[in-house]
């Protein structure tokens, strides 16, 4: 059967061969530890690695940006958007150490030299980011809390500097107070599984 991230992307012969090599490295790790839900791993390509890069459909990011992903556990979206974005820097960000130093070595199979892993809260990392990334850790506004005063000024991309979420069902409660600062897109408008129907990206600008 044809990977589904085929389906929608054009990719190079590295990065089809990457996204390939994901399925058995990360069922060999989610036996010793579970990074990923059991009876999701059968859907890992479309619940985990497809959704992750939902975010390609709407940005695409300038050689050496700094993006953080935080509380990235399996590292998602973190590892698909590093695969897809070779020359862009990608801090995973976790307090879990067993899950970091999985995710470590994970890193090291797919050869991902644009990775580092960080193993500590979000809010002791000292440093600043073009962008935030996430999927569904917190409510958004602990989100915007946590990230305070992480996203740096100076301007790389076409687009502002500041967060992008990954989040499903209704965020109408979460983004009431910010709501005139986000968009937010449908990732039913890029892919047609199901499972995409309620799933969303919210951008916040800095």
């Amino acid at each position: 059967m044809k990977n589904i991230v085929f389906k929608y992307f054009d990719l190079s012969t590295t990065k089809k061969d990457q996204f390939i090599m994901m399925i058995d490295i990360y069922r060999n790790w989610n036996e010793q530890i579970n990074l990923i839900s059991r009876k999701d791993f059968d859907f890992f390509y479309e619940r985990h690695v497809l959704h992750s890069l939902a975010i390609c459909k709407v940005f695409s990011f300038q050689k050496n940006t700094n993006i953080m992903d935080v509380g990235t556990g399996g590292g998602f979206p973190g590892v698909p958007l590093a695969i897809m974005f070779p020359d862009v820097n990608f801090y995973l960000v976790d307090s879990i150490s067993k899950k970091t130093d999985a995710l470590q070595s994970i890193v090291n199979e797919l050869q991902l030299h644009n990775v580092v892993v960080v193993n500590k809260r979000m809010e002791d990392v000292n440093k600043k980011f073009d962008f935030i990334v996430s999927r569904a850790v917190a409510k958004l506004d602990k989100l915007v809390s946590w990230t305070k005063g992480k996203i740096s000024s100076k301007q790389i991309n076409s687009f502002k500097n500041g967060l992008i979420f990954l989040k499903g069902g209704d965020v109408d409660h979460e983004i009431k107070n910010v709501e005139k600062y986000i968009q937010t897109y449908l990732i039913s408008d890029f892919f047609e599984e199901d499972f995409f129907q309620e799933k969303k990206i919210l951008y916040l600008e800095k």
